[in-house]
């Protein structure tokens, strides 16, 4: 199917459901309005990839996913405010018919304005480097099968359900982690969640950008990418942040002098802020930073190193166990906490982010070219 009709019909079905919810009032409506709603919202990255990568070379590539990326920041930091301002003089049914209403008229413009390929406007088509071996390549005619079959793709798919399993443990209860267990205020809590996002909307569009400096200077081959030395680096900051939010982030952290005090005291007196309260914040940053540009890159690296024809289905793929990581970053991590602590349940999600980064930098090297592997090759 074009991706330009599955987005836009995507985005269409949203808004209908958002009108249809705001018109409902038993509890099996709402939860299959929001089923359908969950299911609409699948249609939008997977023709949003296919997109970019008809239209940008590789060295472009991830700057651009990057970039659009950074609409789930944008969202997720002005959406609540508009809903609030909106609410104030309309009730919660209003609100939500209204979204409906956007998403409905903004499914037409994309219709409209969405190109599937430069072809579709006269220019001609970017040449990708799978497609110039000999008379065409036969990577172009994969199968799901040999899609599935790709070890590669497993390894994506792990490392994607791990860092956004881990994201998620630190954005739905980092808060409450640092309010119950280590007697901070709302206020400190509130203000790690928004530098979480503005560390990952810096570190998304970074992720990308100096990623694809790396491709163009070598290159992309059927072996290893030039996207891992940055998505380790990332993903080991992850684990170093992780660490420092769930070892020094105290009750007692305003008396106590630790060397982040003295460092951070010029910059604390500057904003008045205090010194322990400019720590929590800077290491909400720097996992934003760390956590948002992996999950940018793994969404950009599952698409390139997939077949053309099955790079949609490639993300989906990877997009899917993310979603099994969100899952398992909920009740499961919320049930660790209520047996033993919030520490421990940070400190399993520590040594899981740890272990996945270990073992994806000794299988860093592996063939990274999913589908049909060429006899020679084979």
């Amino acid at each position: 199917m074009s991706a330009r009709w599955l987005f836009s019909s995507g985005l269409l079905m949203v808004g209908l459901v958002n009108v249809v919810f705001s018109w409902s009032s038993t509890v099996t409506a709402f939860a299959g309005l929001w089923f359908l709603n969950g299911l609409a919202q699948g249609l939008g990255w997977p023709p949003c990839g296919k997109i970019l990568r008809k239209w940008f070379e590789p060295s472009q590539f991830g700057t651009w996913w990057a970039v659009l990326s950074t609409s789930m920041n944008l969202a997720g930091g002005l959406g609540p405010i508009v809903a609030a301002l909106v609410s104030l003089n309309y009730d919660w049914r209003m609100t939500l018919s209204f979204s409906g209403f956007i998403c409905v008229v903004v499914s037409f413009v994309c219709l409209v304005l969405i190109k599937n390929e430069p072809s579709d406007v006269g220019l001609p088509n970017i040449e990708q480097g799978a497609k110039k071996g000999k008379k065409g390549s036969s990577s172009d005619n994969s199968t799901l099968t040999e899609l599935l079959l790709s070890p590669y793709l497993w390894v994506l798919s792990t490392g994607y359900l791990v860092v956004f399993g881990v994201k998620t443990c630190c954005t739905d209860w980092g808060q409450l982690f640092l309010i119950q267990e280590r007697g901070q205020s709302m206020l400190v809590g509130s203000s790690y969640m928004s530098a979480l996002e503005i560390g990952g909307l810096v570190g998304s569009i970074a992720a990308g950008y100096l990623s694809d400096r790396a491709v163009a200077r070598v290159g992309l081959s059927s072996y290893g990418n030039p996207r891992h030395t940055l998505l380790l680096s990332m993903m080991a900051g992850m684990c170093v942040s992780m660490f420092l939010f769930r070892v020094t982030v105290t009750g007692d952290s305003p008396k106590e002098n630790h060397f982040w005090t003295v460092a951070l005291q010029p910059l604390a007196d500057l904003t008045g802020l205090k010194e322990h309260e400019l720590w929590i914040l800077t290491l909400g940053a720097v996992f934003g930073f760390s956590s948002y540009g992996p999950i940018a890159l793994f969404g950009v690296i599952a698409n390139e190193s997939a077949p053309a024809n099955l790079c949609g289905t490639s993300h989906a793929i990877v997009a899917l166990m993310a979603n099994v990581g969100g899952f398992l970053a909920g009740l499961p991590f919320s049930t660790i906490a209520k047996h033993y602590s919030w520490a421990t349940a940070f400190w399993v999600a520590e040594i899981t982010c740890t272990g996945s980064t270990v073992a994806f930098f000794l299988l860093r090297n592996i063939r990274t070219k999913m589908g049909r592997i060429p006899r020679k090759a084979d």
